[in-house]
């Protein structure tokens, strides 16, 4: 197996079939014998008219039609059973790729989201994974065809060696030509589905930010937007669509063509006595029969070529570089929550130097929004500094396993998301078995919240917490982060959707609920920095000054700017 990084779209394909072996390997053994059946059907009428109805002989007939009649029983159960194991190796094989996919996506280490929205993501990880899982169907399909046109040129070499000749020669020359057909498919295939892809992620992010759209009048922009990636995206699945048909086409053609000459070969064979009229009756069955067969296969390379497109799409996907590799070193036991910060350097933050003494309950406010989340980038882990250090407990976290920092040191994102269930299972999402989470409900008004619910702390949220106010969603996410009860707890502007009086009330309920354990409050409210026990201000990526709230409201213009404008 390759290793991650260098993973191929072939080696997914392989691993894909590979993994389905035994279903794969049991679907083309049944289909097989059912492409057996039917090859012998047209053998076995060739029989009954040279045997039975040639002679007049009714107890040969009867006979012969008794063996016909088990033959059909025969390949009907063959081709249910097949079909069966084949399904089943497709849909295994989809549902192995999504859950790959789901795991690197969600990787401590990150990576697999650059570049690309979440809907792109969600449309490699639906329809690409269901293109590769259909190779396996295609796989089963492609070794039972195979087995239908040998038998059948094993039967035809019997009557005639020029007659098995026909099709031994014909069929190589068909699949070879039909490979060839399906390249232009396979470039339009994957262009198609990245397009696709394209507009599923604008479609979501439209659907995301609907509100806001709403509320500033955005909806005809947005609409342009859409309309131009959807055109876009039809354009090349009508690409798509033409190559596919042209593919189709062709083989049909060269197919026919085959065919042809194996019922005119046939023909001049019994004009001139060479075969009987039984075997003429069996070899022009033979040849009708292996235009099922021939279109399997012309089928079959098709759903190749847009199998190997998807599997490069997810390869690439698969194989992408972590964001930050996992170090080797352990966290302190117990984390004491000390966090220092030295020389860091990362987009707008510039040799930055910040230490933060355990249990402090701490500030920050940054007159750049994005050199606060460039500071939240590196607490998280997200992203190492480019020059600098990070640590907690004197450990750098460059050294820490992201998964295992993650246990110690929770950064709770402004645009935190929530999930479907219900208010107190998101709160309770990441919370210790031995947790009370009514108090962090209580502390970021969560109770508040619940007493308008029509089912309280058992009302459904649905997806992205859209069912609920953007003041509510606020709440509940903070409510999970102090839930969570880490050692250390990052918070970005959790109270920018509520009025002042519940935010002075969270303000209050966030340092009683995180006495003693670390606390930074990324955040211009005057409200939640009145509390913290110092703050600290960023300018130009530095920190500039560094005292009580109160203090830099007095002192410090730039401070005063940023907080109360």
């Amino acid at each position: 197996m390759s290793s991650p990084s260098q993973l191929s779209g072939r080696d997914v394909l392989r691993q894909s079939v590979r993994g389905q072996r035994r279903d794969v390997a049991l679907g083309s053994l049944l289909g097989s014998g059912h492409q057996l059946g039917e090859a012998m059907v047209p053998v076995l009428i060739g029989l009954v008219i040279d045997r039975a109805v040639s002679g007049s002989d009714t107890g040969s007939l009867v006979s012969w039609l008794v063996v016909l009649a088990v033959g059909y029983v025969g390949l009907a159960l063959s081709w249910r059973h097949s079909a069966w194991c084949a399904e089943r190796a497709a849909a295994q094989a989809e549902h192995t790729l999504r859950i790959s996919l789901v795991r690197r996506v969600l990787a401590p280490g990150g990576g697999a989201e650059e570049g690309r929205l979440p809907g792109a993501l969600a449309n490699i990880a639906t329809e690409d994974a269901k293109r590769v899982g259909a190779v396996n169907l295609a796989a089963t399909a492609g070794v039972s065809a195979l087995a239908g046109v040998v038998v059948s040129a094993v039967v035809l070499l019997r009557m005639s060696v020029t007659l098995g000749l026909v099709v031994l020669l014909g069929t190589p020359v068909l699949l070879w030509l039909g490979h060839l057909l399906s390249k232009p498919l396979e470039e339009r295939s994957e262009a198609e589905q990245e397009r696709a892809a394209h507009a599923s992620a604008v479609a979501a992010d439209l659907v995301t930010g609907l509100r806001v759209l709403k509320g500033i009048g955005g909806e005809s922009t947005a609409l342009a937007r859409y309309r131009t990636t959807s055109r876009d995206s039809l354009r090349a699945t009508l690409k798509a669509a033409r190559a596919q048909a042209f593919q189709s086409g062709m083989v049909l053609a060269l197919t026919g063509c085959l065919i042809a000459a194996v019922a005119l070969v046939g023909g001049r064979l019994a004009a001139q006595g060479d075969i009987s009229l039984g075997q003429l009756v069996s070899a022009v069955g033979l040849a009708l029969f292996l235009l099922g067969p021939l279109e399997v296969l012309a089928w079959v390379n098709a759903e190749l070529a847009q199998g190997r497109a998807s599997a490069t799409r997810i390869a690439e996907v698969l194989a992408a570089p972590p964001a930050v590799t996992p170090g080797t070193a352990t966290l302190t036991e117990p984390v004491r929550g000390a966090v220092r910060l030295t020389g860091v350097t990362l987009g707008g933050l510039r040799d930055l130097d910040l230490d933060i003494a355990p249990g402090e309950l701490l500030g920050v406010v940054a007159t750049d929004p994005a050199h606060a989340t460039d500071l939240l980038r590196c607490l998280a882990r997200r992203s190492d500094p480019e020059a600098g250090t990070v640590e907690l407990d004197g450990v750098p976290l460059r050294d820490l396993d992201p998964a295992e920092l993650r246990t110690a040191l929770l950064v709770a994102e402004h645009d935190a998301d929530l999930f479907e269930g219900t208010v107190r299972s998101n709160v309770t999402a990441a919370a210790p078995d031995t947790s009370d989470p009514e108090a962090a409900m209580t502390a970021a008004g969560v109770t508040q919240v619940a007493q308008t619910l029509p089912d309280g702390e058992d009302t459904a949220v649905s997806e992205a917490g859209r069912s609920l106010s953007g003041g509510q969603r606020q709440r509940v996410a903070l409510a999970r982060a102090l839930a969570a009860e880490r050692p250390v707890l990052v918070v970005h502007d959790p109270t920018t959707a509520v009025d002042a009086v519940t935010e002075a009330g969270i303000a209050t309920g966030v340092r009683e609920i995180r006495k003693g354990r670390t606390t930074v409050l990324v955040t211009n409210s005057p409200a939640l920095l009145s509390v913290t026990d110092r703050v600290v201000l960023l300018e130009d990526g530095r920190v500039t000054d560094t005292a009580t709230h109160v203090e830099l409201i007095h002192r410090h213009e730039t401070y005063r700017a940023a907080v109360l404008s």
